[in-house]
């Protein structure tokens, strides 16, 4: 029997040697080598805001309107209430990764902090409450719904449906399915954006490391075919500048690499603080902001080999990584 990562090998991937496909179950990470992952073009597609400097919008993920409303103070573009939960304990469950119990309510007490603030709500996989979900979502004033865990066009377009041009729609590809039909979900009318999730995407392929489509290739498959659809799109998270299992300042390359308008930033960025004044006791926020921007620009403004000597290295440690995952997948997180 084939395994996902082989059964989901987009036609024509380069920059990664697969194993032969072996037992159901048995883990092939430690043989996955990151092999001329180099040659993948860089540059194409590089987005920059009108004044000519590169941007790039990173999210913050919170139900605290006192943490939103810092934030954005603080210069985040997009305050982030994450509504799912239908799936997610049986998927990550048993993961070093946060499951979240945000509610309508939090969504509602968030946009009042945040009046004027870019505000997303990611709700559930389509669902027989689907239509409910959005309705209340843009009764509490959301003006952008994400989609996650959608496998195929026409769950993209059934959601379209119940947002009616309503809001703007960001899809969050993490799935097989999503990876094999990106452009289709991308060009459905009504979406305006898509967020690459890393995390669900490598759980499906079965990979004990989130950052191993990046290295594979199948992030650059993704993202060229979202370029060619024309939508702006997003990959993952990233922490402090010089932090995490991947520096985040390499991973910031690879978004110049690939033409990325955005990025999360994930719950190590700030230690998982619960109130500004434990974040302000442990960290500049505003300060990290700054360098993962001046980071991400100075990529923007590096040569292509530059940035193929960047990608060289992150899929080095990606490979490392996995291979220390593999050989003692108790010991270690899923990401960084």
């Amino acid at each position: 029997m084939r395994r996902a990562v082989d059964r989901a090998r987009p036609q024509g991937t380069s920059g990664y040697r697969y194993p032969r496909p072996g037992r159901k179950g048995r883990n092939h990470a430690a043989s996955l080598t990151p092999i001329e992952g180099r040659r993948c073009r860089s540059g194409r597609s590089r987005i920059t805001s009108r004044n000519g400097t590169a941007t790039l919008k990173f999210f913050f993920i919170t139900n605290s309107p006192g943490l939103a409303a810092f934030a954005v103070r603080a210069g985040v573009d997009r305050i982030f209430v994450d509504l799912e939960i239908l799936g997610k304990q049986e998927r990550q469950g048993h993961l070093n990764t946060l499951i979240s119990g945000h509610s309508f309510e939090d969504l509602r007490r968030v946009r009042a902090a945040v009046p004027d603030a870019e505000l997303m709500a990611r709700l559930n996989p389509m669902n027989a409450g689907t239509q409910a979900e959005v309705d209340e979502a843009l009764d509490a004033g959301v003006p952008i719904l994400m989609l996650p865990m959608f496998h195929e066009p026409g769950e993209v377009q059934a959601f379209a449906d119940c947002v009616r041009g309503r809001a703007r729609i960001c899809l969050l590809a993490e799935t097989i399915g999503a990876m094999q039909t990106i452009r289709a979900c991308a060009e459905t009318p009504g979406v305006d954006e898509i967020h690459i999730g890393l995390n669900d995407l490598s759980l499906d392929l079965e990979l004990p490391f989130m950052f191993q489509p990046l290295a594979m290739g199948l992030v650059d498959q993704m993202a060229e075919q979202i370029r060619a659809a024309g939508k702006p799109f997003g990959i993952g998270g990233v922490a402090r500048i010089d932090e995490g299992l991947l520096p985040a300042r390499w991973i910031l390359g690879e978004h110049a690499r690939l033409g990325s308008t955005a990025a999360i930033l994930s719950r190590t960025f700030h230690r998982q603080a619960v109130d500004v004044t434990e974040i302000e006791a442990q960290m500049d926020f505003a300060e990290e902001l700054r360098q993962l921007r001046t980071a991400y620009r100075d990529f923007c403004g590096a040569t292509p080999g530059q940035l193929e000597a960047n990608h060289a290295r992150v899929c080095d440690a990606i490979g490392e990584i996995a291979r220390e995952k593999a050989a003692r997948p108790h010991l270690t997180p899923r990401g960084g």
